[in-house]
């Protein structure tokens, strides 16, 4: 039975997105004749390793905060009916039980129990994330909010403009300006000068300690990048940028300047595509017109691993 308890809701938000896109992607591994020749990849077992490994960073992240396998498993079986039948319809038919109980290796009445559970889902943290996050990048970007040099300008309350109060009105909807200052000095994402007036601190929003804002990140993160993977993979013919370098033999003591040379040069590749995109934005510039509504981005990440053993010198 799918019970979401205030412990397991701490992950919903990830396993939700995660699960979405792993089982798309695994759905067109395994049913999509046009690509049986993938299949040398599959173990004897039947199993895919190339599924393992970012299976395991999942479960990594579960078992830390106590998750269960039943819990995960409830969400599992509910997220497989669901991109069974929303995505993996036969052309020019309707999606049936019998259908989906086959795909997904479930029993009809299984999944007739699944198609009658509401979604898991809790809107409440990303939506908090995100409004924070576009007051930060305007504050970085828009010329009414930052100096000649183009750096953030500090801003009064609700004073003399250009305030604080202005930019969270322009930039994040419907919240209150005392709760948007609020969750930006909880993260330390604001400080307030000796003259009381708000500087920006740093040049884009982290939630900081709150782990649940953390792990929504990870969920949405997760997924932008499976989703690349599996679209590169579907339509080969026209790929979404996807790169990374690595060397597996480097001393510890160059991954400090690394992450450095990384954190400065990849904030300043961003900063320069949100003013971009920014400027193409309906919701930032209303003036904008086109046909559509569409998400698009670039993310970056950073990672490192200890190889088992040593390697001579």
């Amino acid at each position: 039975m799918l019970q979401i308890t205030p412990k397991t809701g701490v992950l919903r938000s990830c396993l939700i997105f995660f699960l979405k896109i792993f089982v798309d992607s695994l759905f067109f591994w395994e049913y999509i004749p046009k690509y049986e020749k993938l299949h040398h990849y599959k173990s004897e077992s039947g199993s895919h390793p190339v599924a393992a490994a970012p299976g395991k960073a999942l479960v990594r992240i579960l078992l830390r905060n106590g998750i269960s396998f039943q819990v995960f498993a409830d969400l599992a079986r509910w997220v497989y009916t669901d991109v069974a039948f929303r995505e993996f319809a036969i052309e020019g038919k309707k999606q049936t039980l019998s259908r989906v109980s086959v795909l997904t290796g479930l029993s009809r009445k299984e999944v007739q129990r699944q198609r009658r559970i509401e979604a898991p889902v809790d809107d409440e943290t990303a939506q908090r994330y995100n409004r924070a996050t576009r007051v930060v990048s305007a504050w970085v970007r828009d010329h009414r909010f930052v100096d000649s040099q183009g750096n953030p300008l500090p801003l009064s309350m609700s004073g003399p403009e250009p305030s604080f109060a202005t930019l969270v009105h322009l930039f994040s909807g419907d919240m209150p300006v005392r709760a948007v200052l609020d969750e930006m000095l909880r993260v330390g994402a604001v400080a307030l000068n000796e003259d009381e007036t708000l500087r920006l601190a740093t040049r884009a929003y982290l939630p900081g300690s709150d782990k649940e804002a953390k792990i929504n990140i990870l969920g949405v993160d997760v997924a932008d990048l499976v989703t690349t993977i599996d679209h590169n993979l579907v339509k080969s013919h026209s790929p979404f940028f996807q790169r990374k370098v690595s060397y597996d033999n480097v001393p510890a003591e160059v991954l400090e300047k690394f992450n450095v040379l990384c954190t400065a040069e990849s904030q300043a590749l961003l900063e320069k595509l949100d003013e971009w995109l920014a400027a193409r934005d309906r919701d930032t510039n209303p003036e904008i017109h086109g046909l559509g509504r569409k998400r698009v981005g670039l993310g970056i990440y950073y990672f490192e691993e200890d190889l088992e053993g040593s390697l001579p010198l």
